[in-house]
């Protein structure tokens, strides 16, 4: 099997918790065969946000079809 990464920042006025699952969420929709979800970092924005803007930053790994393989 061959498996691919990439790197998603989630957002969410409300928690860490809640910035992973939205990063989670738009993975799930737009990504198929997903394996795993690695947390890299978390932050707070402060400065351009009214309130604080949780973000988190996530690496997916997703299955990648033989048809997609490069030769």
């Amino acid at each position: 099997m061959v498996y691919k990464k990439v790197t998603l920042i989630g957002q969410s006025s409300e928690s860490f918790e809640d910035a992973v699952d939205d990063a989670i969420d738009r993975a799930e929709e737009t990504l198929e065969n997903l394996m795993w979800v690695e947390v890299q970092s978390q932050g707070v924005e402060l400065a351009s946000v009214e309130g604080r803007e949780y973000q988190a930053e996530v690496v997916v790994a997703f299955e990648v079809l033989e048809s997609e393989e490069i030769s």
